[in-house]
């Protein structure tokens, strides 16, 4: 597989055929590691096969240099191959002696050896080479002159100056950049090649030639420009790559790109360590230098580092560029010159397998110390303060600090978490600068590791000296939204909180402290019927204004308020005023997720008010920053809550799934309610494959919520009663509610379960058991007061009540429903009205409307079965782009997502998108409805 040597091969060729006239020649091939030098000689005698040619062949080594003639007896043993008696002869006493040469250089010892006494072994070896050459051309390839013994070399230069009269060819291979390369018997070789071979990199398409012979197939675009990129056009780096990833059963797709680029195959790093080890001091101290400083080293750093002088520096970094080991890189700022880099990731690795672990330790401690005193930002120091183990600056700790400050602000708490840690390791810290950094490191890992922060807080709070002090630090543990909160936790709130105690009491900042640490340990009892009460009572007894003007207070209003909505204690009205007033005081962007205050907009949809949230949120995305990691999942979460207040499951679900990939590295508690807003959305989609998938990555989650724990029972049973099994679902439903009420959750808007396990009592002809939970639903949402609930109730008790009184009480549905701002179950209102009328304009109109709505929720179930229900509303027409159309194809075969993104070199996660945009085009609920509409598809096609 050698790919763009066909010229040199032509050269050579020509060579020979020169030679056979009587014109020999020195052919000089040279290039950098890798490139390709020894691949050509071992291609070459196959090449230029033919009855009269004969091959010599010699490969030198690094560690045969001491072996005197081990070249020249390479090429002598080559010859004796089927070579006649009296030749063999001659060989064997020219080889005789040349070892005699080497004993009598051994006994001499070192000093200065005289050229005249080779010469007569010399002139016998060009005689033989001549009575050689009679019988036919003579092709002598050598591979890594630079490697070749002294006295081999001396040979090999006698004969390159008196290859007139042999028909031969003597082909060498140079590699670029070795020191060996400059020794004077190459030179002189060098300077005598009739011809000169530089080998150059392989070409885009070359590299795409390589890619399908290891990987038996054609390379994707962006999989070959990956490989192309990456290894430079090395054919070395290249084949080293596509053999790791063959290995791996990689395929050449465009998803496995990144895997290309970051592979480092450990015969390539091997390789390249040699190399590197071989070097002179200066050339091993600069790769050393710019593989500790990495990216942020501009060639004067590294040879400060080095311990180089800019002339020395020039040299080194030359000599790694004629080896093909670094690389010129244009940085952003074209003015500031170009950057020297590794010519491929393993390069980095080989450098620092060369280096022994003291070696490293100290070259990270200076290039530290060198990035500090130049100025550079605190993350690059911190950077290479984390690649030793100790430091004895005493400045390191308020430099990963800082550092730990900006990647927090940057959405990168696990950097901050390591940075931080690496601090605590400093023995000089003690006292309150100790607790400080506890503090600070708890803080980081609160959304990634709450164990880990109550472990630190706990151990900084015996170490500040007043109580405000301990009680702020305790506020630092994760604020447990919707999660369980430790008892160990909960108790370091409790000791805080009494350590200060009632809030009212005290005044400033101390009182701000107290009120929020009444807030946490109040949402902590919050699947407590009993702390729910005294909530609520708290609530009350704050007035009809509840004071709102700092964060505190309106972090306590927010958790009081959540209790009063999930009791069902506060009207509609009021949850709705006060909340708006909580969030017409919060300021834009404020670090809502560290506390209670997201609450608010769970109590806005449970009183079916999403526009005050609504329109908040849009101002926040408007004037906020977004930039952070956590506050972008917060984002889509809380885009998710009002889209389906507003009844749009579907983009709510798309939001859901942006928080949760987004948040679950990062914050857990926002992992938690990701997964809760995945499992409601999921249940109002009625989509089974969805809710399956969700069941299975959500038991993966460990985690104590009621909300998160319930919701799942109720999508387990959604699945069950999908597949018929609708005892067991209703089973499931019921325990699932009875959970809720046994902690006082009674908001039928937030967990609509009655209606649920209504229709499946009536599924299994429990007419009765169906009607007593209608009621006992209608009870409650009357109670509560909002549209939704009341409307959603009336519609279930409507659908189950037969005649004149059920038809009224649909009617009374959609009038009520017209007043919420929830269009899906207005649209499933009218669609029970339009089909308990059966038939007439009115019930046309009604089905149109909620056809119309539906589709608007984008809820393409709701709307087909408004269509089967009559109406002369026209379907909607499958606008479906070419590549959904492929999609929808393999799928009606019966294809899984996985064997259509195998088919098509594309993710799973693609796939499911497109069948997705497809099910809404068509108006269809999955792929049973999507097989039965692709004759209907083919028929707009056609059209």
């Amino acid at each position: 597989m050698l790919h763009e040597r066909d010229p040199e091969l032509a050269q050579v060729t020509t060579a020979l055929r020169d030679a056979r006239a009587g014109r020999p020649s020195l052919v000089l091939v040279t290039g950098p590691l890798g490139i390709g030098r020894s691949a050509l000689l071992q291609r070459l005698p196959a090449h230029v096969a033919d009855e009269g040619t004969r091959v010599l062949r010699a490969n030198a080594a690094p560690m045969e240099q001491d072996f005197g003639f081990g070249v020249v007896r390479q090429l002598l043993d080559s010859l004796l191959a089927g070579a006649p008696r009296e030749l063999c002869e001659r060989l064997t006493h020219e080889s005789a002696g040349f070892a005699r040469m080497t004993a009598l250089a051994d006994e001499a010892g070192p000093g200065p050896e005289d050229p005249a006494a080779h010469e007569p072994a010399l002139g016998g070896l060009r005689s033989l080479l001549e009575d050689v050459c009679a019988d036919g051309p003579l092709l002598i390839l050598v591979d890594d002159l630079q490697w070749v013994d002294t006295p081999s070399l001396r040979c090999l230069a006698y004969l390159a100056k008196r290859l007139r009269g042999l028909r031969a060819v003597l082909v060498c291979a140079l590699r670029d950049g070795e020191p060996r390369g400059r020794h004077p018997l190459v030179c002189e070789i060098a300077d005598a090649a009739t011809h000169r071979l530089p080998l150059g990199p392989l070409s885009a398409a070359a590299t795409a030639e390589t890619v399908r012979d290891h990987l038996g197939e054609p390379g994707h675009e962006d999989f070959v420009r990956a490989c192309h990129d990456t290894c430079a056009g090395n054919p070395l780096a290249l084949t080293s790559v596509l053999q790791d990833l063959a290995a791996a059963g990689h395929r050449p797709t465009a998803d496995r790109a990144e895997a290309a680029r970051s592979a480092r195959p450990a015969d390539l790093r091997e390789r390249l360590a040699r190399c590197v080890r071989l070097q002179p001091p200066a050339v091993r101290d600069l790769a050393a230098a710019l593989a500790v400083l990495g990216d942020h080293g501009d060639p004067a750093l590294a040879a400060r580092l080095a311990g180089l002088d800019p002339i020395g520096a020039g040299a080194a970094l030359r000599a790694l560029g004629e080896l093909g080991l670094v690389a010129d890189r244009l940085p952003e700022d074209r003015t500031a010159g170009p950057r020297p880099r590794f010519a491929h990731p393993a390069v980095r690795d080989a450098v620092h397998a060369s280096l022994t672990v003291t070696e490293r330790e100290r070259l990270h401690d200076r290039a530290a110390e060198l990035l500090y005193r130049t100025g550079h930002s605190d993350e690059q120091v911190a950077a290479q303060l984390m690649a030793g183990v100790t430091s004895g600056h005493p400045w390191s700790v308020g430099v990963l600090r800082a550092a730990a400050d900006t990647a927090l602000r940057r959405g990168a708490p696990e950097a901050a978490i390591r940075y931080l840690r690496r601090a605590l390791l400093d023995g000089s810290l003690a006292g309150e600068a100790r607790a400080r950094l506890l503090i600070d490191l708890a803080a980081a890992e609160r959304g990634l590791d709450p164990a880990a922060c109550e472990r630190h807080i706990s151990q900084a709070i015996p170490l500040l000296p007043t109580a405000g002090q301990r009680a702020a630090a305790a506020l630092r543990l994760s604020p447990a939204v919707l999660d369980r909160t430790p008892h160990s936790a909960v108790d370091l709130l409790r000791q805080a909180a009494a350590e200060l105690g009632p809030p009212d009491a005290l005044e400033g900042a101390v009182r701000e402290v107290a009120l929020r640490l009444e807030a946490r340990l109040r949402q902590c009892g919050v699947a407590d019927p009993a702390e729910l009460a005294s909530a609520v009572e708290r609530l009350h007894a704050m007035g009809e204004e509840p004071p709102t003007a700092t964060a505190a207070e309106r972090e306590l209003a927010a958790v009081l308020l959540n209790a009063a909505v999930l009791t069902c204690r506060l009207p509609p009205a009021d949850v709705t005023r006060l909340a708006r007033r909580l969030l017409e005081r919060e300021p834009v962007a404020s670090a809502r997720v560290y506390s209670a205050l997201p609450l608010t907009t769970v109590a806005l949809v449970a009183a079916d008010s999403v526009d005050a949230v609504g329109s908040w949120l849009s101002v926040e995305q408007r004037l906020g920053r977004r930039d952070a990691t956590v506050a972008d999942a917060f984002g889509h979460l809380e885009q998710a809550m009002v889209l389906m207040g507003r009844g749009r499951p579907a983009p709510a679900h798309a939001h859901a799934e942006r928080a949760l990939r987004l948040a679950d590295a990062h914050w857990r508690e926002l992992g938690v309610a990701s997964t809760i807003a995945l499992v409601f959305t999921a249940l109002e989609m009625g989509d089974p494959a969805r809710g399956v998938r969700i069941l299975e990555d959500a038991s993966r989650r460990q985690s104590s919520c009621l909300t998160l724990t319930v919701g799942l029972q109720f999508l387990g049973a959604a699945v069950d009663a999908q597949q018929g099994r609708w005892a067991a679902a209703v089973e499931t439903l019921m325990a699932g509610g009875r959970r809720l009420e046994a902690a006082g959750w009674r908001n039928p808007v937030l967990f609509p379960w009655r209606p649920r396990a209504a229709g499946l009592y009536h599924r299994l002809g429990d007419l009765r058991s169906a009607l007593a939970l209608a009621e006992e639903e209608r009870l409650r949402a009357e109670a509560w007061g909002a549209p939704v609930a009341v409307g959603r109730a009336l519609r279930l008790q409507g659908t189950l009540v037969e005649g004149e009184a059920g038809e009224a009480l649909l009617r009374e549905a959609v009038g009520v429903l017209r007043g919420s701002a929830n269009e899906l179950e207005l649209a499933r209102a009218l669609l029970m009205l339009g089909r308990r009328l059966q038939g007439g304009a009115e019930a046309d109109g009604l089905l149109r409307e909620a056809a119309a709505l539906a589709t608007a929720c984008e809820a393409p179930w709701l709307a087909e079965r408004a269509h089967r229900g009559g109406g002369g509303a026209a379907r909607p027409k499958a606008a479906l782009t070419r590549t959904e159309r492929r999609v929808v194809a393999l799928a009606g075969r019966g294809l899984t997502n996985t064997e259509i993104a195998g088919e098509l070199g594309v993710t799973s996660r693609a796939i499911e998108k497109h069948l997705t945009n497809s099910y809404r085009k068509l108006a269809v609920s999955g792929r049973r409805e999507l097989i039965a509409a692709l004759p209907r598809l083919q028929a707009v096609k056609g059209g």
